[in-house]
């Protein structure tokens, strides 16, 4: 059987009748006509079902295919053919029926089915219910016939109904819209469009979808409209923005618009709330890399206005949001991810430039010469005396190594890639990059934006980790912004957000090493550098690691910035004194000859000089093996029990059930022979606990049972290698909360 034909598709259809609304003028399925005559099947009464998706509640599937009886009724011509279309003789067939974008088609194209059903065939949609029988069907009308879809029950009726309808007519939007005429008329077609999308009682997501798609396929091939169509037909798809992201090409054609009408009002009505959503909806830039750059683009447009920045502080503001904490947890990845890619883009359409602008490699190796680039060079590398020689730090395989490159003939080694050229390096000091001007304006605006996000607590911690494993351009490292955003991360007392100050793994710099004096990016003598290391020498971290690790890479740094007066590289120095970290006796001497140098230092290195005499006494050998402090004792007592003669050979220790803290484990790291220590049901917590770590070595029993220790002070413990603390007293403290004393020893 044939079902193709032929239906004319006007654009007054489709603003005539009212979507999912049956028409009352149109024929009943008992009221075939027979030319102008009007013939009744012998089917018996039935009833058309008005459909008004504004009263009815209910939601249905998008279907894309699935099982229903199909029976086709023929329009009868002759008393012959009414009988055999009476409803005796009726025979219904099962098909599996796909919903395409242009046709009905069944998977056995076979009987009634046997060619495929188009859309712009099917004349007209009616909901039918018979009276006699249970049967729900879909009535179809087509040239010459009728097909009848039955389906199992109401809800798939109405299911199958809504999908051909919304088929059909979306099928029908795209032929119009595909060839437009009037623009004021395809405009009105486009609100009429995005009303019925609106108000389709479908929910899928190709609902909102197909009607962005149809207008954005529209405005790729029609370019040279003018900017009040492009602005009517933004303010007329906005409804359909509030909930769902614009398909691809719309994006291009949003970006467009800001940056030719950056201060238009459709930026910041329409587009707010679609950028809004953006950022706190989406999950992966990384797939939808033109909802960035649609992101960065209004960003950019926002920052033209006549109040610039504070406009983008007040929009920023509002993805964070009044309270103290933000809502939404997408927001600040993807505005970090936003942020990142606009300040790359500069530097990567420097590295792509390239006919007036030097190759990665001639960038990584310094072989190019300023006379060798033609004029004019809008992206130009500024070098006042090509070096012969550059050291360039590199990375393969997760091993690092610096390498001793030579300059030579371009194309003996494979072409590095972009952050190869601009990681970091102390010896790219010399080289710079003259940005345009509009370069410098997009990092100007991205670098505000990062210096706002570190302002807020809540983001700190998780703005903290984004940014310590980024291998910035060595221009960038200079920006003031930026290192506006490290001194909040130096500043935060939280262990979260200080810990992301050093590297991401072994041998990689991290900010700590970059602003270092001598570090590629210091430029204030040090400053933030000593900040640095006063936050990480007040956290969590072990101070005898840390202490260490200062000693082998950072102890020229500290020594300088010591003799310059600055009292937290004089304490460092005294503590490295105090810890036996220096084991050169000439590098001890140094140390001594800076403290001595300036008046603080003096005076630190005599108060450590008077303490290493006190714990000469302390430590000499002899005193009570074992001791006990009364309860309520308190952190003053034991000090004062301690300075009053030799515990040399103390070795077990109860302070259970005192008034002592934290704050007494600068005493008890003083006794060279403790074995056993009782802190139960005491303060003790897990500062205390990190210095015991790493000063008794000779400790094998701890009982910590009523402590408010943690599992980051049990952490601390967990690395102790000299000799290992009992398990099983360390454990009833949280799990029995009881005392279990032992005397079991372990290596």
């Amino acid at each position: 059987m044939d079902f193709n034909g032929s239906s004319g598709v006007g654009s007054n259809e489709l603003h005539n009748n009212q979507f999912y609304q049956c028409e009352e003028n149109k024929p009943l399925l008992g009221e075939m006509s027979e030319g102008n005559n009007n013939t009744k099947l012998g089917a018996g009464p039935c009833k058309r079902s008005l459909h008004h998706c504004s009263s009815s509640g209910m939601r249905y599937k998008l279907l894309h295919e699935g099982d229903i009886q199909v029976c086709v009724v023929k329009h009868p011509r002759t008393f012959l053919s009414k009988i055999l279309t009476s409803k005796f003789l009726r025979r219904w067939e099962p098909h599996h029926l796909t919903l395409t974008d242009s046709s009905l088609i069944s998977a056995t194209p076979t009987g009634y089915m046997e060619t495929s059903l188009s859309y712009s065939s099917i004349e007209d949609l009616q909901l039918l219910s018979w009276d006699n029988a249970p049967k729900y069907c879909v009535q179809l009308s087509f040239p010459g016939g009728t097909i009848l879809l039955q389906a199992a029950n109401s809800y798939l009726r109405d299911q199958w109904f809504h999908s051909l309808q919304w088929k059909k007519k979306i099928y029908k939007y795209r032929k119009v819209l595909n060839n437009p005429s009037r623009w004021d008329v395809v405009l009105k077609e486009i609100r009429t469009l995005v009303d019925m999308a609106l108000t389709s009682p479908l929910q899928d997501d190709s609902i909102h979808q197909a009607p962005l798609h149809i207008i954005s396929t529209l405005l790729a091939e029609n370019s040279n409209l003018s900017t009040q169509d492009h602005e009517s037909i933004i303010v007329a798809i906005a409804p359909l923005l509030e909930n769902n992201h614009p398909p691809p090409d719309l994006c291009e054609f949003f970006c467009k618009h800001c940056r030719e009408r950056p201060r238009s009002m459709v930026v910041i009505e329409v587009f707010t709330p679609v950028v809004q959503r953006i950022l706190k909806h989406n999950m992966d830039f990384g797939k939808c890399p033109r909802l960035r750059l649609f992101t960065q683009e209004y960003i950019l447009a926002l920052n033209e206005l006549n109040a610039g920045m504070e406009v983008v502080k007040k929009f920023v503001h509002s993805m964070h949001g009044p309270t103290g904490q933000c809502p939404h947890p997408r927001v600040l990845p993807n505005l970090v991810a936003v942020c990142l890619a606009a300040i790359y883009s500069c530097y990567e359409e420097f590295i792509n430039s390239r006919d007036n602008s030097p190759s990665l490699k001639e960038i990584r190796n310094g072989c190019q010469q300023l006379n060798d680039r033609k004029p004019p060079m809008p992206l130009c590398l500024l070098r006042p005396e090509p070096p012969t020689e550059i050291l360039v730090e590199l990375e393969r395989n997760n091993n690092s190594a610096n390498t001793r490159l030579k300059g030579g003939p371009i194309g003996s080694d494979s072409e590095p890639n972009l952050i190869d050229c601009l990681l970091v390096s102390p010896a790219l000091n010399t080289l710079s990059i003259q940005l345009p001007a509009q370069a410098d304006r997009v990092l100007g605006c991205f670098a505000l934006i990062l210096k706002m996000l570190s302002d807020y607590d809540d983001w700190r911690p998780a703005l903290a980790s984004l940014l310590q494993p980024i291998p910035f351009p060595k221009e960038y490292v200079f920006n003031s912004e930026l290192k506006y955003v490290i001194q909040r991360f130096a500043e935060d007392p939280r262990q979260e957000v200080h810990s992301c100050l050093l590297s991401v793994r072994s041998g990689k710099d991290g900010w700590f090493q970059l602003y270092s004096p001598g570090g590629v990016a210091c430029d204030d003598d040090g400053e933030l550098f000593a900040s640095m290391v006063h936050i990480l020498m007040g956290s969590c971290y072990k101070t005898k690691k840390f202490l260490l690790s200062l000693a082998e890479n950072k102890l020229g740094p500290c020594m300088l910035l010591a003799l310059r007066g600055n009292q937290t590289m004089v304490e460092i120095l005294c503590l490295m004194l105090e810890y036996n970290i220096i084991d050169n006796k000439d590098t001890q001497l140094q140390i001594i000859s800076t403290l001595e140098s300036t008046h603080v230092g003096l005076r630190m290195y005599e108060q450590l000089c008077d303490r290493q005499r006190e714990l000469k006494e302390l430590q000499r050998k002899g005193g009570p093996t074992r001791l006990t402090l009364p309860s309520k004792s308190t952190d003053a007592d034991l000090a004062r029990l301690l300075s009053s003669g030799s515990f040399g050979n103390l070795e077990n220790l109860s302070l259970a059930f005192t008034n002592v803290t934290s704050a007494c484990a600068e005493q008890l790291i003083k006794l060279p022979s403790l074995k056993q220590l009782n802190l139960w049901s005491t303060q003790f917590g897990d500062a205390g606990l990190r210095l015991l770590s790493e000063h008794l070595a000779c400790l094998q029993v701890l009982n910590l049972c009523e402590t408010p220790v943690t599992d980051a002070g049990l952490l601390a413990l967990s690395c102790k290698k000299t000799h290992k603390m009992n398990h099983d007293v360390v454990e009833s403290s949280f799990i029995m909360q009881k005392p279990r004393l032992s005397n079991s020893k372990t290596d």
